[in-house]
Parts: structure tokens; sequence; C-alpha cells
């Protein structure tokens, strides 16, 4: 016996076919508007960015950053070792030349400079004193000498009368050996005497002129030190701004230490860096353009580091407008390096349709609201400008705007 079946089931039944059709339904929508989307040929004129081709140079550029620096910067050091006693002047204050900028302790060094004071004065006192010995020395032996030409004399006197009483028999073959040999020794002592006193003369001079170069040195040591004394005072030698001092009152500082900076703000320089990817293109006195917000100023390179770091280098940039106004101190800049350069090109502004690409296809804008679709071949390129070797004439629009979803369409409706 069947039995009815219940409302319930027979609702669920009879909705299942409508719910399959609603599904059917949206799915074949989402499929239409999908493959209108894909087929879409048309583009809000507000959403598109276009510039005129024209003629013109054309720079193609590495490019780099920079950092402004000034043309010039003393660096002063402690020219002894010291302590910091004051700060005179703040950071970011002028200074004027001659004017005073911090002061040092220089007590140690001012004990160090008198101890070498009293030591070149004692180095002199043992000079005078040697030459008085070299003095009474040649003296002694000069009056030694002729002591010794007088017996000399004496003894050639009674060679001779020895001689002649020899002959009348008053003397002995004896009597006249003895006084020559008297005679003989008395000169051979007087040349060892003229030989002492020529090599004590010596000597003695050697000794003379080593005390006194010792005491040269020191002269200069103390000079050298008298120097540093006076360099201790720490003073700027030009006009300029301070912008770095050491700030730790009663702080150490070594020879040789920095302490403070001063540099002229009338005339900068920049430091540039770029990918060490570029290094070999690289090369002192390429011209370069340095980007100061919206100001392009003109330079050259002077000097490449022969270092690389962080797989970066650094070359140094002279500008031909080093006192512009838009330069500031540790200001960050864009770097353009000038590879090559096409002085009458045909060019269009550089935009994101561009992409790096010898050959590649751009919309070119006609007056009937339609972009068609061209292959042009690119040339030189910077960040501003990109030379068109074909494919482009002078006075055509090309979008700039990167276009890519629309590379299976040759032509594109701009809707205003």
């Amino acid at each position: 016996m069947d039995r009815e079946l219940a409302p319930e089931i027979v609702n669920r039944s009879r909705r299942k076919p409508w719910l399959i059709g609603l599904v059917g339904l949206f799915c074949l929508a989402g499929a239409i508007w999908g493959l209108r989307s894909w087929l879409k040929t048309s583009v809000e004129a507000g959403k598109i960015r276009s510039a005129v081709v024209q003629t013109g140079p054309v720079e193609n550029t590495l490019s780099a950053t920079g950092e402004v620096i000034p043309a010039y910067e003393q660096i002063m050091t402690s020219p002894i070792r010291a302590s910091i006693r004051r700060v005179l002047i703040t950071p970011g204050a002028r200074v004027r030349p001659g004017q005073s900028l911090i002061e040092l302790d220089k007590s140690l060094t001012q004990i160090e400079f008198e101890k070498l004071q009293d030591q070149l004065a004692l180095k002199q006192n043992s000079i005078k004193q040697l030459r008085m010995r070299l003095d009474k020395n040649l003296y002694d032996a000069d009056i030694n000498d002729q002591i010794k030409s007088l017996n000399i004399n004496k003894l050639t006197a009674e060679v001779e009368d020895t001689r002649r009483l020899l002959k009348v028999g008053g003397q002995t073959p004896e009597d006249v050996t003895r006084a020559e040999t008297a005679l003989r020794v008395a000169q051979l002592e007087k040349k060892q005497l003229e030989n002492d006193l020529s090599y004590n003369r010596r000597s003695m001079g050697a000794s003379l002129r080593e005390s006194q170069l010792q005491a040269r040195i020191e002269g200069t040591n103390l000079k050298v030190l008298a120097q540093k004394l006076r360099q201790a005072d720490v003073l700027a030698d030009r006009a300029g701004v301070l912008t770095w001092v050491n700030e730790n009152v009663g702080s150490a500082v070594n020879e040789g230490e920095m302490l403070a900076k001063v540099a002229d703000l009338g005339s900068f320089r920049v430091e540039g860096s770029c990918s060490d990817a570029y290094v070999d293109q690289l090369r002192v006195g390429m011209p370069i353009v340095v980007r100061v917000n919206d100001t392009d100023l003109r330079g050259l390179i002077t000097q490449i580091k022969p270092s690389v770091q962080n797989n970066t280098v650094r070359f140094g940039i002279a500008l031909d407008d080093s006192r512009n106004a838009s330069l500031r101190p540790n200001q960050k800049v864009e770097v353009f390096v000038v590879t090559a350069r096409s002085p009458k090109a045909i060019r269009v502004a550089n935009g994101p349709t561009f992409r790096g690409k010898r050959k590649q296809h751009v919309f070119v804008l006609g007056t009937d609201n339609l972009a068609r679709r061209r292959e042009i071949e690119v040339g030189l390129t910077s960040f501003d400008w990109v030379e068109i070797k074909s494919g482009l004439q002078p006075g055509e629009r090309v979008i700039l705007t990167d276009l890519s979803e629309y590379e299976h369409v040759q032509e594109i409706t701009i809707a205003k």
C-alpha cells in the first residue's frame, strides 16, 4: 500500500531544478563578463599619461645616489694628550678666523715643556764645560810643545859643544854619543807630544760637535712641543660653520684625536655611489647630472675610490655651479652618470611603457580617439628621455602608461 510523501520532501524536489538553473545562469553570466573583460578594447582618458615625440638631445645615463658635502671642511685634531676643559662654540654656529672653539687642559704638556727646557739648559752648560776643558788641554799641550822645543834647542847646542871639545880632546866619543842620544830622545818626545796634541784636538772637537748636535736635537724637540702647545689653543683659521665638536667636557683626548669640524658652506661638492656592476663604465672626467629637488646641476667625476664596500663604488663629483642656492650639507640627491650622448635625436619622455628592451610595442594616439599598437626600436635611455631609433616620428603622441594588459589587441579606444 503506497503512502503519501511528506510536504517538505515534495517542496525540496520542486526547488532543486530551479536552484540548478540559477547556478548555471550565474556561471554563464560570469563567463560572459570575463570574456568581455579579456576582449575589452577601451580605456578611460583620465587613466593614461601620454607625451609628444620631439627632437632634442638624449643622454644615456647610469643611475646613482649622492650626498652633498662642503667643498672645504677643516678637521681639527688634538696636538697633545690633554683633557677637554670647556667647549666655547656649539655646532651650527658661525665662526670667525682666529676664534677659539675648545679650551684644553695643557698642564701636563706644560710640565713636559719646562722639563725639556731644563734639559736643554743642562746640555748647553755641559757644552761650555767641554769647551773650557778643550781650551785648557790645548793650551797645556801647546806650552809643553814650546818647552820641548826649548829643550831640543838646548840639547842641540850641547851636542855641538861636545863635538868641538872632542876635536880638542876635551870630551870623549862616548860623551858625544850621549849628547846626540839625548837630543834624539827629545825630538821623538816632541813628535809624540805633537801627535797627542793633534789627536786631542780632533777627538775633543768631535765630542764638542756631538754635544752640540744633541743640544740641537733637544732644541728642536722643544720647538715642536712649543708649537703643539700653541696649536692646543683650538682656533678656526678661516670663516665657516662649526658642523661638529667633541662636547664631552672633562674627557681625555689622545694626540691626533678629532676635536671639531669647521666647514665652508659657501661651496659644495658631491660624494656619489653606485653599484659595483658599473665600475668598468666609470671614468674620471665623465660628465654627470645631479638632480637636487627639481634642479639639475652639471659636473664631472674627479675621483673614483679604488675600494668597493657593500657592493658599491664611491666617486667624487665637482659641480660646475658649486654655490647653487639649492645645495645643502648632507643632502641626499640623485646622480646620473652620462655614458653616451646623442645631440639631435628623435626622443620621447621616459615612462612605464618602456621596459628596457631594444624592440618593443607602444600605443600611438590618433586623432580619432584610437590608440594603435606599433613596434619601435629604442636607442639611448636616460631618466627623462628615450631615444627612438625607428617606428615614431616627431609630433606623434605616445601613451606612457603601462598597457601590457592590452598586448592582445591592435587598437584601443580612448573613452573620454
